[in-house]
């Protein structure tokens, strides 16, 4: 049986290019919208025929997390590459505070602060409010001990403004006795300038784009962050974001030896 070819999602510039994108990828891919649907129910991801026929309409937009989650799992079963329907949404419409004054400092969720900024000084950070969060997904891997062991981290970014050609990651441990871990560039990024300071348990570094994106350009990104033994002890995880971003997904994979009992979720500075 011949393999079929990876479909490639058609982003020449519209008005919306949403609803082209997904009727193309559909049409591609030679499945009904009732077949789309009964995989996306099997993959733990319901949507309605209507919802999906709306979408590619362009009389609505997946906006809901479990629509974007939704969205996720789309692009898996039309075999478009990871991201390149979530990426054309463009970015969510302001809600609540992030309505009045400007992002807040990148220092501004780091218990401690001074140290955090002085860090950051050391890189250039100026891009990071040219930049939309259009999706995250981490993949936390936790070790039979129950220890952190890597977390895969993938991103769409798109550009504000032409230029922006990096991305700055600020890593902290609370257990300051255990080595720094190391930041793995997987796509479109190499490693820039990085800042160890291993007493305080803080790692600050660039990835470099593979080029400057112009405005409205958006990338995907993937880096893995790679810890050290003696590991430090998986007992939460955080992530912050200084802007919004419209998908944020968490995986964690727990060894068969330290499967939880229970995990919790918590949100600070807003609402689930």
């Amino acid at each position: 049986m011949a393999a079929r070819p990876t479909t490639e999602v058609d982003q020449t510039p519209h008005a919306d290019p949403f609803p082209d994108a997904l009727r193309a990828a559909i049409r591609a891919r030679g499945l009904g919208l009732e077949r789309i649907r009964d995989r996306l129910r099997v993959l733990g991801a319901p949507v309605s025929v209507a919802a999906l026929s709306y979408w590619q309409s362009g009389r609505c937009r997946p906006e809901r997390p479990d629509s974007l989650i939704a969205l996720a799992h789309l692009e898996s079963v039309l075999e478009v590459p990871a991201g390149s329907l979530i990426s054309l949404l463009g970015p969510p419409r302001p809600r609540g505070r992030w309505l009045t004054g400007a992002a807040p400092d990148i220092e501004a969720y780091w218990p401690n602060k001074a140290l955090v900024r002085a860090a950051v000084r050391s890189v250039n950070s100026r891009w990071d409010q040219r930049l939309t969060r259009i999706s995250q997904h981490d993949l936390v891997t936790v070790g039979p001990d129950r220890e952190l062991r890597s977390i895969l981290s993938r991103q769409v970014l798109r550009a504000d403004e032409d230029g922006p050609d990096r991305w700055v990651v600020i890593l902290h441990l609370d257990d300051h006795t255990r080595p720094l871990p190391v930041v793995r560039p997987l796509r479109h990024c190499t490693l820039g300038r990085t800042v160890h300071q291993p007493g305080d348990g803080l790692l600050v570094t660039e990835l470099l784009f593979d080029r400057p994106l112009a405005r409205g350009e958006t990338i995907i990104t993937e880096h893995e962050v790679g810890y050290q033994a003696p590991y430090p002890l998986a007992t939460n995880y955080e992530r912050k974001f200084r802007r919004p971003v419209r998908e944020f997904v968490v995986e964690v994979g727990f060894h068969a030896a330290a499967q939880p009992v229970r995990c919790t979720q918590f949100l600070a500075g807003g609402k689930w």
